[in-house]
């Protein structure tokens, strides 16, 4: 059978290509999709299993599983294909999401959502090489676009999905849906992609690897802790930021001397590599803090009710949408990308000044309009940076730069949250003191330390509705002078919150003028990497 013919490259042509592409945007649909429909069965699931003290680790353990094994995933698919690797990350994202459906503690779900994670860091890593594998650079920025405009719609029916699944059927089966998506894409993968025969005895650099999970674990828990369970400075957090340190720098020393290191740090002199990586975060922190931290205003401060919160980011899904198609067809045609670049920059700019304009008084279809705008920024520059690495480096190396830029964009996002949470708690905590009356500053001591966003949620107002209530029509109007105090510092803990995003808008404007332009190659792309690998096999031989 055709499938099982074995190639020394991880090039797909002919008709297959097309079967791989869908099996690569099946992928990247379903496992983006997923993050969103378990946030909205959440609520659901605590009630359920009784865990809320544990609620944080049902994401942290999937994003912690996923970012540490993608670059690992990156450098092993380079060489021996990508196949493999494709199929343990589908299996075991299948495994994760059968367990986590049968879950009867929060435990259990925790270990479960490791094992997807586990899973998802393949996933993640996998489809974006495997564009690379379909079609040359120039090719490769329409095609981009379309894979993260998947992305895009994913996450506007992801809500939808997850909350007819929860009211209709069973929280248990935004787990389950997995499963058909899985199966389908393990036998699309298994018939599309080819098996790989590395050239030369490859030494796999396990030290490497165990010492860069070892490093990033303490220091992914420092960022998801900082701020809510500890405070910044904290022991705890300085012991997890110095110690995990430490250890990437232990595992610097040790690729400078690996014979074929996971991550070698001569990639990090390249011009294109680098940029692309600080843009990245700034991209990151920019796009996360506000997928996080928008709803929390449109529902605190517009007043839009918590069941419509699922729809909240849908206008700027739909600019990101947009702007990845139109950025994808323009690099396609043109070959060139930096002019692009800066022009998405200032739109992403554009956006973050009117979201700094925003206040209490703010309509929906403003706040609708500018989420639009910025989306637009993001969506035309998120496929660019991956296309202006993929064009920088051999094809033999593009398993190993897509993982390393796809994580460094996943960490801005771990790296946002805690960060632009720590900002909100604090204006928040500093306006309300100043705001609360004082006939209920009694109760500013039964809030210190309360989450704002979690005062949003209808449970939260009706308990503490309920207290109120046992004092008759004075106290329904305390109650109403408490949410007032908090809606109005939820707004100025908010308004800081795009004070901040606008200043890395602005640095991630400025760094696309020092991103370095190389012409995206076209059919002769390939072509040079055949024969530059059969100069190198011809050399060993000499040797």
């Amino acid at each position: 059978m055709a499938h099982q013919e074995v190639q020394t490259t991880n090039q797909i042509k002919g008709k297959k290509k097309w079967w791989a592409l869908a099996t690569v945007l099946l992928t990247m649909f379903f496992s983006s999709m997923d993050q969103t429909v378990v946030s909205t069965a959440m609520p659901t699931i605590i009630g359920d299993l009784h865990g809320l003290h544990l609620y944080a680790w049902v994401f942290t353990a999937y994003m912690m599983a996923s970012s540490v094994t993608i670059p690992i995933y990156g450098k092993l698919s380079d060489v021996f294909g990508r196949k493999p690797f494709y199929l343990f990350g589908l299996i075991m994202f299948g495994i994760g999401s059968a367990v986590s459906g049968q879950a009867h503690t929060m435990i259990e779900l925790i270990m479960a959502r490791a094992f997807q994670g586990i899973g998802a860091g393949a996933m993640m890593s996998m489809p974006r090489a495997t564009i690379g594998d379909i079609f040359t650079p120039q090719e490769r920025g329409k095609w981009m676009g379309v894979m993260m405009a998947v992305f895009g719609l994913s996450s506007i029916i992801g809500p939808a999905l997850g909350g007819w699944i929860t009211d209709t059927l069973s929280w248990r089966w935004v787990f389950y849906i997995n499963l058909p998506f899985a199966i389908l894409a393990i036998i699309g993968v298994s018939i599309t992609l080819p098996k790989v025969r590395a050239e030369h005895q490859v030494k796999i650099d396990w030290i490497g690897s165990a010492i860069l999970v070892v490093g990033l674990i303490p220091i992914l828990l420092g960022f998801t802790w900082a701020g809510t369970k500890y405070d910044w400075g904290s022991p705890t957090e300085l012991t997890l930021f110095i110690g995990g340190l430490i250890v990437l720098i232990l595992f610097v020393l040790w690729e400078r001397k690996a014979k074929d290191p996971l991550l070698a740090p001569s990639l990090f002199k390249n011009r294109i590599f680098s940029t692309s990586l600080i843009l990245g975060i700034l991209i990151g922190m920019t796009m996360f803090g506000t997928l996080i931290f928008l709803p929390v205003y449109v529902q605190g401060v517009i007043g839009l009710n918590a069941q419509s919160s699922g729809w909240v980011m849908s206008p700027m899904m739909l600019g990101f949408i947009v702007g990845c198609i139109v950025s994808g067809q323009v690099m396609s045609k043109t070959g060139r990308y930096k002019f692009l670049a800066i022009i998405s920059g200032a739109v992403i700019v554009a956006g973050s000044i009117l979201m700094n304009q925003m206040d209490i008084h703010t309509s929906w279809t403003s706040v609708a309009f500018n989420m639009v705008v910025i989306g637009l920024g993001i969506g035309s520059l998120m496929p660019l940076m991956n296309m202006v690495v993929q064009n920088a480096f051999p094809y033999k190396m593009m398993g190993t730069v897509n993982s390393t830029q796809q994580f460094v964009n996943s960490l801005g996002g771990v790296i946002a949250s805690p960060i632009f949470g720590s900002i909100l708690n604090k204006a928040f905590t500093q306006k309300f003191n100043e705001t609360l009356p004082e006939s209920l500053q009694q109760f500013k001591s039964k809030l210190a330390g309360v989450n704002p966003q979690a005062l949003l949620t209808s449970e939260a107002q009706q308990a503490i509705a309920a207290q109120f209530n046992k004092f008759g029509n004075a106290g329904h109007q305390m109650y109403i002078q408490l949410m007032n105090a908090v809606k109005s510092s939820l707004t100025y803990g908010v308004q800081h919150l795009f004070m901040v995003g606008l200043v890395f808008a602005i640095l991630s404007f400025i760094g696309t003028f020092f991103l370095p332009e190389v012409k995206l190659k076209g059919k002769e792309y390939y072509q040079s990497e055949v024969t530059s690998d059969t100069n190198q096999s011809l050399d060993r031989k000499s040797d």
